[in-house]
């Protein structure tokens, strides 16, 4: 659910990290932001630099096992549960 709101501070670096992975445009509107991405990404980088972290795109909030399954990803299973 998207914030009513633009989010700041912790709040807005809580929301970033967790949608990072669907990239900038659907982090800024779920962050408050809407389709303003450009003043989205200013006050995050001015939230973090309050945080001691410094980055340089949405993307870098990601963990590395949310970069690891960022990429395409296949599933394997049965055709049917008694054909395996």
């Amino acid at each position: 659910m998207a914030a009513s709101n633009p989010l700041k501070g912790t709040d807005l670096v809580d929301c970033a990290k967790a949608n990072a992975k669907q990239g900038p445009e659907t982090a800024a509107k779920l962050c408050g932001y809407g389709d303003d991405i450009s003043t989205f990404t200013a006050e995050l980088k001015k939230a973090c630099e309050g945080m001691g972290i410094e980055i340089d795109q949405v993307s870098d909030l990601m963990t590395e096992q949310q970069a690891r399954i960022k990429g395409d990803t296949e599933v394997i299973a049965p055709e049917t549960p008694t054909n395996l």
